[in-house]
């Protein structure tokens, strides 16, 4: 059984994560369909990379949930992880939307 100190915040984690790996899908998806150009190619690249983020923090997420035991390190990873994708997600946004590159 879980430490209730955690929240089960694995729990939270793993649906919010495979919705942004859709979200990084689906953007993917748009950017394709518009003119090639260098931008595109970067920001295809980019959430590509971001999207892997996501996935691995919903298969740690899902491993802690799964675990017979309390496993908070993995329950650590993935929400290290998870936030690492957001805060990439918001500089892609950002870089991009202004055409720093």
């Amino acid at each position: 059984m879980k430490n209730n100190s955690s929240n089960d915040l694995s729990h939270h984690i793993l649906p919010n994560s495979a919705t942004m790996v859709g979200v990084c899908i689906m953007v993917i998806s748009i950017v394709k369909t518009m003119d090639t150009g260098l931008t595109n190619y970067l920001i295809d690249k980019a959430l590509a990379i971001d999207s892997l983020l996501f996935m691995i923090s919903a298969l740690l997420s899902f491993s802690s949930i799964r675990s017979k035991q309390a496993n908070e390190r993995l329950e650590r990873w993935a929400e290290m992880i998870f936030l690492l994708g957001l805060v990439s997600m918001t500089l892609i946004t950002v870089i991009f939307s202004f055409e720093i590159i």
